[in-house]
C-alpha cells in the first residue's frame, strides 16, 4: 500500500468520528447542547488529563483489565476442555445438555446477586461474572467448530489407533481453531460488558465505578469517559486478539 493509498484509508477510517467529534464541539459550545446533559469533547479531554495526572485513571484502567483478563481466560480454558468432551462423547453431551441449555439464555447480569452472596464483593465475585460472560460464546463455537470437522479425519484416527491427547492436539484443536478465534473475539466483548456491570454494582475501583461514581456526582464527563474507555479499550484488545488469530490461522 503506497503512502497515497495510506492516507486515503486512514481519512476514511477516522473522517466520520472526526466530522461527529468537530459537530459535537461546536453544537457545545453554541449552546445547542446543554453541559449537564452531554459536555463537550475539550471537557471530556480535560478531565482525562486531570484523572491521568492524579494517577486514578491509570489504576482503573488497569483493574479492570487485569479483571476481564482473568475471567476470560478462565472462561476460555474451561470452554475449550468442555467442548471436546462434549463433541467426542455422546453420553457426556446428553449427560451435560440439559444444564447447559437451562444456564445459557440467564444473563450474565442476572447472575451479580448470586454471586455477591456466594463469593462477596471482592474479586473473586467480579471474575466470575466476566467468566459467565465469556463462558458460552466460546463454548458453542466451540463446539460447532469441532462438529463441522470432516469426520473422515476422526475415523482414520481410530483406524490407526492415535492416542485422544494427540488426536485432540493434532486434529481437533486445530479444525476447530477459526470457530474457536471467533468464540474467543465475541467471549472478550462481553467480559467487558460484564466487568463494567459488575464495578457498577460492587467495586471501589475500575472503570465500571468511575462510570457509576461520575452518575452519582452529576459529572457527565467523566461518564463518558469511562464509556470511550471502555470502547477503545476493548477494540485494541478484539485488534491484538485479532491478529493472534491472522497468524495461528495462517493456512
Amino acid at each position: 500500500m503506497g503512502k497515497q493509498q495510506k492516507l486515503i484509508y486512514l481519512i476514511k477510517y477516522f473522517g466520520l468520528a472526526v466530522l461527529v467529534i468537530a459537530v459535537w464541539e461546536y453544537a457545545s459550545l453554541k449552546g445547542f447542547i446543554p453541559p449537564y446533559s452531554l459536555p463537550a469533547p475539550h471537557k471530556i479531554v480535560q478531565t482525562f488529563v486531570l484523572t491521568l495526572r492524579d494517577g486514578t485513571l491509570p489504576e482503573y484502567i488497569w483493574v479492570s483489565i487485569v479483571r476481564v483478563f482473568t475471567g476470560f481466560v478462565l472462561a476460555g480454558l474451561a470452554a475449550v476442555v468442555l467442548s471436546v468432551l462434549i463433541s467426542l462423547s455422546k453420553n457426556f453431551e446428553i449427560v451435560t445438555s440439559l444444564i447447559l441449555q437451562v444456564l445459557k439464555p440467564i444473563p450474565p447480569i442476572a447472575w451479580i446477586p448470586i454471586a455477591i452472596l456466594w463469593l462477596g464483593i471482592g474479586e473473586p465475585s467480579k471474575v466470575f461474572i466476566i467468566f459467565i460472560g465469556a463462558f458460552f460464546p466460546i463454548l458453542i463455537n466451540t463446539v460447532s467448530g469441532i462438529k463441522q470437522i470432516d469426520t473422515r479425519y476422526v475415523e482414520v484416527s481410530r483406524v490407526f489407533e492415535i492416542p485422544h491427547a494427540k488426536l485432540i492436539k493434532n486434529v481437533v484443536i486445530p479444525g476447530a481453531l477459526p470457530q474457536i478465534m471467533t468464540g474467543l473475539r465475541i467471549g472478550l466483548g462481553n467480559a467487558w460488558i460484564c466487568v463494567v456491570a459488575a464495578e457498577m454494582i460492587a467495586a471501589t475501583t475500575g472503570i465500571g465505578y468511575m462510570l457509576m461514581d461520575g452518575r452519582q456526582l452529576a459529572q457527565p464527563d467523566k461518564v463518558i469517559l469511562a464509556m470511550l474507555l471502555v470502547g477503545i479499550i476493548g477494540k485494541l484488545m478484539d485488534d491484538i486478539l485479532g491478529k493472534i488469530g491472522n497468524k495461528v490461522l495462517y493456512w
